[in-house]
């Protein structure tokens, strides 16, 4: 193997949202990784997801649709 083009592997502690600690090996410039988000926290994983309001997007292309439509009827007649 070539000399000095490897990044620096090394053992970091990674901290999870909840306080909790496990080490693994990267390639981070850092000794330490805190976690903003982990499964434990994150909507996804939780349950707790906030769903889009896709009730107001379709009321607001129907109503786009409307105009358009009355405007191809105008254009008829």
């Amino acid at each position: 193997m070539k000399k000095g083009i490897h990044p620096y592997y090394h053992t970091v502690e990674v901290v999870m949202t909840d306080g909790t600690t496990f080490k693994t090996r990267s390639c981070i410039n850092k000794d330490r990784l805190v976690l903003d988000i982990d499964s434990k926290s994150h909507p996804f994983y939780t349950g707790k997801q906030v769903l889009v309001d896709t009730a107001g997007r379709v009321d607001r292309f129907n109503k786009r649709f409307e105009k358009s439509k009355s405007m191809m009827e105008a254009r008829r007649k």
